[in-house]
C-alpha cells in the first residue's frame, strides 16, 4: 500500500497537508503515516529534564496527532500511523522515508506569510532532487472547497 507522509507540526499549513494526504489516500486505497520530529536544540538540559521535556513533548505531540486521526476516521476512514523521531526535521524525514519502504509521497504544507513557505519546505526543496519520493507541497491558504475539488 502506497502511504502519504505527512509533517504534524505547529503550523496552520500543517492542517491543509494533513486534509490533502488523507483525501488523496482516501481515493487512492493508500495510507497515510503522520511523522512528528521533536528537534534536539528542546533538550540541552540536564538528563532528568530532558527526560521529563521529551516525554511532555511526546505527549503534545500525540494528543495533537488525535484530532486529525479522528478527523480521517470518522470522515474518511482512514487509519493514520504516528511515528515520531528526534533529530533535525528535515533529516528525519529523509531516514523515515528511507526505513519505510510503503511511502510513495511526502506531503507538506506551504506558509503564506511574507517570510517564505517555511523552515521545512525551504530545506526539504532545496535537496528535492535526491528524495527518493516525490513531494507535494500545499498551499496553507488554499481553501477546504478547493482542496476537496483538485483531490
Amino acid at each position: 500500500m502506497r502511504k502519504f507522509l505527512v509533517v504534524l507540526d505547529d503550523s496552520r499549513e500543517c492542517l491543509n497537508a494533513m486534509r490533502f494526504a488523507a483525501m488523496r489516500a482516501s481515493k487512492t486505497g493508500g495510507g497515510v503515516e503522520i511523522l512528528s520530529v521533536i528537534p534536539p536544540e528542546e533538550f540541552n538540559h540536564w538528563i532528568g529534564v530532558a527526560d521529563i521535556m521529551r516525554a511532555e513533548a511526546r505527549e503534545r505531540i500525540e494528543v495533537h496527532f488525535e484530532v486529525y486521526a479522528k478527523w480521517m476516521r470518522d470522515k474518511l476512514s482512514i487509519e493514520p500511523e504516528l511515528v515520531i523521531r528526534e533529530g533535525r526535521p528535515s533529516e528525519e524525514i529523509v531516514q523515515q522515508i528511507m526505513d519505510d519502504p510503503e511511502v510513495g509521497i511526502l506531503v507538506l504544507g506551504a506558509a503564506t506569510d511574507k517570510k517564505g513557505p517555511g523552515p521545512i519546505v525551504t530545506q526539504m526543496t532545496k535537496n528535492a532532487g535526491a528524495l527518493p519520493v516525490p513531494m507535494t507541497i500545499v498551499p496553507g491558504d488554499i481553501s477546504k472547497e478547493k482542496l476537496e475539488a483538485i483531490t
